[in-house]
């Protein structure tokens, strides 16, 4: 199966903290998904949670995720990154087939 993200360092290194620091429960993966828009599109969604029927499970860089079917399409190509600033700290989605402001 096709793995529709890829997950940079910095991100991986958050996933794995947050794991071993929040007791995460073992039986958990990471959920990745979508939320529907409004006038904004689509926002990304980023948690833990149980397998589910209706979900595509595999394993990025030693961690479980979980996409439900139907976020699949939405979701191909996207890379998650973390960034640590002075004024912000997150996870971002980042869309290589969506030009950065600066690439306009």
């Amino acid at each position: 199966m096709l793995i529709p993200i890829s997950i940079t360092e910095k991100a991986e290194a958050e996933i794995k903290h947050i794991i071993a620091n929040k007791n995460i429960p073992a039986d958990y993966s990471l959920r990745v998904g979508v939320k529907g828009g409004g006038c904004g599109g689509m926002s990304y969604a980023l948690g833990f949670d149980k397998p589910k029927p209706e979900d595509q499970q595999f394993e990025l860089d030693g961690i479980q995720v979980l996409i439900e079917k139907k976020h699949y399409m939405f979701l191909m190509g996207m890379q998650i990154d973390f960034f640590d600033g002075d004024e912000a700290r997150g996870f971002t989605f980042i869309n290589p087939d969506i030009p950065k402001r600066h690439d306009l």
